[in-house]
């Protein structure tokens, strides 16, 4: 609750005018206090007063590449019984507030607002929540609460159409690749049996030890598996413009494309970020490691630690594919020799730096110098060497 600058002044006199009635016997200054202290009184039980109100919002879409159009739909509804709502409302909307009006809401009665959500930039849009503020008559008191929740708006990076996907070492026999998704007899996990499932993969020792029948799950190990590293180190986008990173959203928007590539093709994709990710849900706008692919790169953001070394040593380690995509910035340039490094492991390395004044140089490795994610797919789709 905030009394306003009208509010503490008519306060000050109230008090004033109370101490010198009675102190020097005058009852009409006391009179005239008494009725200002009883105007800022009614003032605060007046704003006081909570409406009943039901906050729901949809948003249409609720994912959009950047630049594509999103609104959201706020309705509210009085569901009071007694009295009509007026009050003065605004709805957050990224850093921006959206005026709602509630005049005369009537008990039952809802209203309808519709606006469009900014999606010029890449991030998570935070819609919400409904702040209502209740005055009095006199302007003397002022008191905000918040109604309803939060509602997150995901602006994907653009995507850039690529024609070719690199094929690492996960070739069939004859030259091409294999999208046969059980078709090899390597082993990959235990789940339950459904319906339709070929009873000759059942496994029948786990299924009487468990009580339940367990199928067994193989994997094609002729499919090549793709990594895509996205190098989210402020180190190696340091040029900025209004605190954005303009080789950083190229990055992401070669990441959005490429993983979008590889999920067309059927292939197996894994995302990962060099700067530790912001853990969180998808309802509260933070999208985790486990989140999907394009919610992780909305949400993803430049980080100040320097861990490439520590990534580099478990994608050594791990080797979660045998095709690896390193983007990064001009920073990023000088790391390039430890990214070779990882020749041993990965059969196919591609390396797309964004923002350099200067071609990489590296002979090992498949280098694309791109300005934005546009150059970078057509850059993508002329490299004949993986």
């Amino acid at each position: 609750m905030g009394i306003t600058a009208r509010g503490v002044g008519l306060l000050v006199a109230a008090v004033v005018l109370l101490a010198v009635g009675f102190r020097f016997a005058y009852p009409e200054l006391a009179l005239l206090g008494a009725a200002a202290a009883t105007a800022v009184g009614y003032a605060l039980v007046t704003a006081a007063w909570r409406p009943r109100l039901e906050v729901t919002r949809h948003a249409d879409p609720d994912r959009v590449a950047r630049g594509e159009p999103a609104a959201m739909t706020l309705t509210v509804r009085n569901t009071g019984r007694l009295r009509a709502a007026s009050l003065v409302a605004e709805d957050r909307c990224g850093g921006a507030s959206v005026p709602v009006p509630l005049l005369r809401l009537r008990p039952g009665r809802d209203t309808t607002v519709r606006y469009d959500v900014p999606t010029a930039r890449r991030g998570v849009v935070p819609v919400g929540p409904l702040r209502v503020t209740r005055r009095d008559p006199l302007g003397l008191v002022a008191l905000s609460r918040p109604y309803g929740g939060t509602v997150p708006v995901w602006v994907h990076p653009r995507i850039h159409p690529l024609t070719a996907v690199p094929t690492g070492a996960g070739r069939s026999l004859d030259g091409r690749v294999d999208a046969v998704p059980h078709g090899s007899i390597t082993f990959d996990s235990l789940r339950e049996y459904v319906v339709g499932d070929e009873l000759r993969r059942v496994h029948w020792r786990t299924s009487a030890r468990v009580g339940e029948l367990m199928v067994r799950e193989n994997v094609d190990t002729s499919l090549p598996r793709l990594v895509v590293l996205l190098d989210n180190r402020a180190t190696a986008h340091p040029d900025r413009v209004d605190g954005v990173a303009e080789s950083f959203e190229s990055a992401c928007e070669a990441a959005a494309s490429v993983v979008t590539a590889a999920v067309r093709a059927d292939l197996p994709v894994v995302l990962l970020l060099v700067a530790p990710e912001a853990a969180g849900t998808a309802g509260a706008g933070v999208a985790g490691p486990g989140a999907a692919p394009l919610d992780r790169l909305a949400a993803a953001q430049l980080g100040k630690e320097d861990t490439l070394d520590a990534t580099l040593t478990r994608l050594r380690r791990d080797r979660p594919g045998d095709t690896l995509v390193v983007l990064t910035g001009p920073g990023g340039r000088g790391s390039l020799g430890r990214i070779g490094a990882l020749r041993g492991a990965y059969p196919s390395v591609v390396v797309g730096v964004f923002g350099a004044a200067q071609p990489a140089q590296a002979t090992e490795l498949v280098v694309i110098d791109a300005v934005d994610g546009a150059a970078f797919a057509a850059e993508w789709d002329r490299v004949r060497r993986w």
